[in-house]
């Protein structure tokens, strides 16, 4: 099995490109039946949507817009608990039908923040995309619309999601080794 080296830990293997871009390609055809009419504004959550966001948006076959949020709720392989808002949004999402694109919904802390301030900033309806999902990790009562895969509670990076700031680049999606 492949395995690699991030700072001081060793990840191996778990889920190869093709089938990332199967998941991709699935989602992006769920959205396309549902939504193709409603004129939605995509909101992609950087860092870690950024990689999912661009293969998405080339399956999704509709005009539509898409912006970008940065959020941050991680330290290390750890979730803070907090969320802090790094760059806001700089459009009006009133009266409009929104779809968050996040890389991993986990705890849902981030998710549920987001969705608030999306509903106090008056959003007609909001959808929500995650390329990863953590069942077991799932504090808090949101729900995920679209789901590429779900996945046990345990660290990765690949794909765009990080280790202390790296590994977003690689194609596959590796998992944290015990030691």
């Amino acid at each position: 099995m492949k395995t690699i080296q991030i700072h001081d830990k060793k990840f191996s293997l778990s889920i190869p490109e093709e089938d990332i871009q199967a998941a991709v390609r699935r989602v992006g055809e769920e959205i396309n039946r549902d939504v193709s009419d409603l004129n939605p504004l995509f909101i992609c959550v950087l860092n870690g949507a950024f990689m999912f966001a661009g293969d998405l948006m080339k399956v999704v076959d509709f005009p539509c817009e898409i912006t970008f949020v940065k959020l941050s709720s991680y330290e290390g392989l750890l979730t803070t608990g907090s969320v802090k808002e790094v760059i806001g949004l700089n459009e009006s999402v009133v009266g409009r039908n929104v779809i968050v694109v996040e890389d991993i919904v986990d705890t849902g802390i981030t998710m549920e923040r987001i969705l608030r301030s999306l509903e106090a900033k008056g959003a007609k309806s909001i959808r929500v995309c995650t390329f990863f999902q953590k069942p077991e990790a799932l504090q808090r009562d949101i729900k995920v619309d679209y789901v590429a895969m779900k996945i046990p509670n345990e660290f990765i990076v690949g794909y765009g999601l990080d280790y202390d700031g790296y590994g977003r680049n690689l194609k596959e999606i590796y998992t944290v080794v015990s030691e």
